[in-house]
């Protein structure tokens, strides 16, 4: 449960305090001061959320109250300024000094709490905009790799320890999970961060276009070989290239790559003269290439010289807990990118971002939220608000909820299942999105593997 926000009333009229009081105590933790620098000094002492500051105060007056208080706290707390009508001018210009919004006496109570829940409001926005600048400060060291999940923090550990290494990269994982952006950070954070970072998508180039690609070729080599072309791999000398889908290669380019990642040297299309290069090299896959070895689809002697260094991405789906996170930063990227002013998601909106299986990984999670972003015309999003792939709230039922004939107890087997699946088997998070505690669910998990039912996770 929340903590109750904190507010500081401070006016010197004894009846406003004892009204103010009585109004916001059931929701709020109230504090009152009478004058300006009994509020300063409760302020410093206990902390407050948001100011209620009346400007006439006794002594010090409000704005230098005001100004007194952007000084001191290096969060300060949304203050709403109180005034009388002749002093609007005052309030104008607190505005103006950093206040988010004025009240004028008398104030009906329904506006004092509308402009109290429009403060709380910004003020659980400005934080989550502080908190989201803190993680991507730390983000910045991986280049971009957003989460604190265990798989994330697990993953940040071994790009550290291998950047500096020579060995060849195998990035696995499947379509959407960021290899890439691993395959930057490997780069980035390596020695060899000033040379170049070359990429080539293997399954984009045609079959017979690709060897002229990774190792260029002489003028006259082939008809339309008009001038003699460096390839990719000369291209990344003292650098990196990262070859990504590698197992979408046919068997004589495999041969060739071979070649060239155990002498580190190779010759142009025509050519006759062996080259060599200092490149690290990271390769990617969404496929199983043990399995392409076994059907003799991929060499095994190449498999094992890409292999020196595994690397998994977890997909999103293992890592539930990075989903708010990564959202927050695509919201505030799609905000910007389409002139829009920064959106929140409401609760109930985030816990359907963290319920969803996300198929298409962080990239679909992207996408959703971009396009969310500039079809929205309001300044938060909600549930109605989010476009996804509703095929994807839950993975495929082994039984279909909707039957007539299914008993609650079957009901209630086939959810705790489904929960399990989309959180990949974490118990916790499971639990979390069924709203029951960790132990119930354990208990259920058991007498389930007693029936012979297999568990996801």
């Amino acid at each position: 449960m929340r903590e109750r926000r904190r507010i500081l009333v401070i006016e010197d009229e004894k009846a406003t305090q004892d009204l103010l009081r009585s109004e916001l105590e059931t929701r709020y933790a109230v504090a009152c001061a009478g004058n300006g620098e009994e509020g300063l000094e409760l302020l410093q002492r206990d902390g407050a959320d948001i100011v209620l500051l009346d400007l006439s105060l006794p002594g010090m007056h409000g704005l230098q109250v005001l100004q007194e208080i952007a000084r001191r706290m290096p969060q300060p707390p949304a203050v709403v300024v109180i005034t009388a009508d002749e002093q609007l001018s005052s309030a104008v210009e607190a505005v103006r000094a950093g206040a988010y919004d004025y009240l004028t006496k008398p104030f009906p109570l329904d506006r004092l709490c509308t402009a109290i829940e429009r403060a709380d409001e910004r003020l659980r926005l400005l934080r989550e905009n502080v908190s989201l600048r803190q993680t991507l400060s730390a983000a910045r060291q991986f280049r971009g790799l957003l989460g604190n999940s265990q798989p994330m923090q697990s993953l940040k550990r071994d790009v550290e320890k291998i950047a500096d290494s020579r060995g060849t990269v195998l990035l696995t994982g499947e379509s959407g999970t960021g290899k890439e952006l691993v395959a930057r950070a490997v780069h980035e954070l390596s020695m060899r961060r000033n040379g170049p970072y070359i990429r080539i998508n293997c399954s984009a180039v045609p079959e017979g276009l690709l060897e002229s690609e990774l190792f260029g070729h002489e003028k006259g080599s082939f008809t339309s070989a008009i001038a003699r072309r460096e390839g990719m791999f000369e291209l990344a000398d003292s650098g990196t290239l990262l070859l990504d889908e590698i197992s979408e290669i046919n068997t004589g380019m495999q041969s060739r790559l071979l070649r060239v990642l155990q002498e580190r040297e190779f010759m142009r299309v025509g050519g006759k003269v062996p080259i060599k290069v200092d490149v690290r090299v990271i390769a990617t896959t969404n496929k199983e290439l043990k399995a392409l070895v076994r059907e003799g689809k991929f060499k095994d002697d190449l498999y094992y010289r890409l292999n020196v260094i595994p690397l998994h991405i977890c997909p999103l789906r293992e890592r539930v807990e990075d989903i708010p996170v990564l959202a927050r930063f695509f919201i505030e990227r799609a905000c910007a990118e389409n002139g829009r002013s920064l959106m929140a998601l409401t609760p109930a909106a985030m816990k359907t971002l963290c319920a969803h299986s996300w198929p298409g990984n962080v990239r679909e999670l992207e996408n959703s939220l971009e396009r969310t972003v500039i079809l929205n015309d309001r300044d938060a999003i909600d549930v109605s608000d989010l476009h996804l792939d509703t095929d994807a709230l839950f993975p495929p039922p082994s039984t279909r909820l909707d039957k007539d004939d299914l008993t609650l107890r079957e009901l209630e087997k086939e959810l705790i299942l489904r929960r399990l699946s989309i959180t990949g088997g974490n118990r916790t998070r499971a639990a979390q999105l069924l709203g029951i505690s960790v132990r119930t669910l354990r208990n259920k998990i058991n007498l389930y593997r007693g029936e012979g039912i297999r568990i996801p996770g």
